[in-house]
């Protein structure tokens, strides 16, 4: 009767009789097969026949990647007012991209930068020695006068003379990518829109008087006033009675046009009242990052 046996995890299958391993564990193993992972295997060649096992799979092919579209986000509805009555009078839809977009602070951050290196002037001015009228002359002996060494005229150490490391003319402005300030304009509206403080206005932001106390009158009633963090109001073209009145009443609110308005603006003031028109031309303006067709080199 043959004894069991069991089979080697080298390339060729070799029987080994269980009578030479004398383990009683290797015996209760005599059914199974042992073949490791990381055995060398010897590819068969023209001297060498093949066992008729294939030991590696041919490489199949891998699937393609199918990358899935983000799903579109549902437009966002605002409500049109009437200034100063703030009664509603119509809805519009925006996209999501443009006012629904959550907070990015470091953006925020860049932009406001970015605005305020770009307003310095940069026109302070000193003379340096060379800059100062006056003669080259020495003014006392290097030695002998008890007293410390001193040059021309048009030292720094004396009075009237020139300034040693004094500021001279020059620009403070820094760079920044347009789509990333496009991005933080549209994320600092988002951010208003989120906490309900942009409030879109009717074209034509026009009021019948231009008394000022009438207006914070208003403005306090309808909780735009000072006690409310003030106002910011946005209009395409000022009309004479309102910026008569907003004049007056720096507390409530300010007064400013599409074309000078900035991201600092939109998050300084309490609350950022704007016409419909100046809203669509700033967003229109700032919408650069939004267009991803490559253009074509034919």
């Amino acid at each position: 009767m043959a004894s069991p046996a069991l089979y080697s995890s080298r390339s060729v299958l070799r029987p080994i009789n269980l009578k030479v391993l004398g383990d009683p564990l290797l015996q209760c193993l005599a059914p199974r097969f042992s073949r490791s992972m990381a055995t060398e295997t010897a590819m068969p060649g023209p001297d060498r026949p093949s066992i008729g096992i294939a030991l590696h799979a041919p490489p199949s092919t891998p699937p393609s990647v199918q990358r899935r579209t983000p799903p579109k986000q549902p437009d966002v509805l605002t409500t049109i007012y009437r200034f100063p009555s703030m009664e509603p009078q119509s809805f519009v839809y925006y996209p999501a991209n443009k006012l629904h977009l959550p907070l990015r602070r470091d953006i925020l951050h860049r932009a406001v930068i970015f605005e305020g290196d770009a307003a310095r002037q940069g026109t302070a001015s000193t003379k340096w020695r060379r800059d100062v009228h006056g003669s080259g002359v020495k003014m006392r002996p290097q030695k002998g006068t008890g007293m410390a060494r001193l040059g021309d005229r048009k030292s720094p150490s004396i009075r009237g003379g020139g300034v040693a490391f004094g500021p001279h003319p020059r620009d403070f402005s820094t760079d920044l990518p347009r789509k990333m300030y496009d991005l933080a304009w549209r994320t600092a509206l988002s951010y208003r829109y989120r906490r309900g403080q942009l409030v879109v206005l009717e074209d034509g932001v026009e009021i019948e008087m231009d008394e000022s106390r009438w207006l914070a009158q208003i403005m306090n009633w309808n909780h735009i006033g000072r006690s409310d963090g003030g106002s910011l109001l946005v209009a395409r073209k000022l009309g004479d009675n309102i910026s008569q009145a907003f004049r007056g009443i720096e507390g409530h609110g300010r007064l400013k046009s599409e074309d000078d308005v900035d991201v600092k603006d939109l998050l300084k003031a309490g609350r950022v009242m704007i016409e419909k028109q100046s809203l669509d031309a700033l967003l229109r303006k700032h919408s650069s990052d939004l267009n991803r067709r490559v253009p074509s080199a034919v």
